[in-house]
């Protein structure tokens, strides 16, 4: 929510229309506040690489870049480095094209969103394959994970089963692992 911050802090010395979706579960993190918190600005259309990786990259936004952080510590005991990118804004996206620097690096990719199947992840990977051209540089096909086609369960419970969480994305990423290297990554459930 600090970042939520800066953001209002740059969207407020601006002169255009913008809207910001705030994840409500992020109030429920503990962050040190920084003293200049009514100043300090954001810019807009870069993204942030939360964890540098070598074999997969995970881009993701909102709420889920809290879920995703958390995959990408299990995923280490794996012995599987992901590169962590929050979006952080949908429109501009991206402008200095960090998210294909990236797959440049790992040649994997995993959209992470918790809108339904073709929204935000289907969004962010046409701006990635199409636009910044990263489809070029993937050794397996890329690979979104979104809510379940249905109606959004209520509570923590219906959430843990109608939305990506943990598990979810670890699974997602050890199956493009796995169709890249069989014999170092075999079957999860094998």
């Amino acid at each position: 929510m600090t970042q939520a911050a800066g953001l209002y802090n740059t969207l407020l010395k601006g002169h255009n229309p913008a809207l910001v979706i705030e994840p409500l579960k992020g109030y429920y993190i503990r962050e040190l506040l920084p003293e200049n918190l009514g100043e300090f600005t954001v810019q807009l259309g870069v993204p942030e690489v939360l964890e540098e990786g070598t074999d997969i990259t995970i881009v993701t936004y909102g709420w889920n870049v809290t879920i995703a952080h958390r995959a990408v510590n299990k995923l280490k005991a794996l012995n599987i480095s992901a590169e962590l990118i929050d979006i952080q804004t949908l429109v501009p996206f991206d402008t200095l094209h960090i998210i294909s620097r990236s797959v440049q690096k790992t040649n994997k990719i995993l959209f992470v969103d918790e809108d339904v199947p073709g929204g935000g992840t289907a969004f962010m990977m046409q701006k990635v394959l199409e636009e910044q051209k990263a489809f070029n540089y993937l050794d397996t096909p890329p690979k979104t994970l979104s809510a379940k086609a249905h109606r959004g369960a209520y509570g923590t419970d219906g959430e843990y089963f109608s939305k990506p969480n943990t598990e979810t994305i670890i699974e997602a990423v050890y199956e493009i692992m796995h169709s890249v290297n069989p014999a170092k990554f075999p079957g999860l459930y094998d």
